[in-house]
C-alpha cells in the first residue's frame, strides 16, 4: 500500500470530530483513503465528505485549507498521506 503525504492537521475540534487539513501537495477528492499519522495518532479513513469555509467540495488541491469529519482524535502537526492503490 503505496501513501503520499499530502499535508497536515492544523486544528481539530472534538464536539464535532472535524479535523483541519493544510493541503501542502497533491490533491484529494471524495472517496479517497487518508491516512493520519502522529505521535499518538494512526488510522486510514475514506473520504466521504469534504468542506472549505462552510462550503461542500468534491476535491481540494494544494494550499487548500479544509474541514473532515473523523472516527478518531488527531493532533495539530499530525501528517496526512493519501492512500494509492
Amino acid at each position: 500500500m503505496k501513501e503520499q503525504e499530502i499535508g497536515y492537521i492544523s486544528n481539530y475540534f472534538g464536539n464535532i470530530e472535524v479535523a483541519i487539513i493544510e493541503m501542502t501537495k497533491g490533491t484529494l477528492e471524495t472517496g479517497d483513503t487518508v491516512h493520519f499519522k502522529g505521535k499518538t495518532t494512526d488510522f486510514t479513513t475514506t473520504v466521504s465528505s469534504m468542506q472549505i469555509e462552510h462550503e461542500q467540495v468534491e476535491k481540494v488541491k494544494k494550499n487548500d485549507s479544509l474541514g473532515l469529519k473523523v472516527s478518531e482524535k488527531v493532533r495539530k502537526t499530525d501528517k496526512v498521506f493519501k492512500v494509492i492503490d
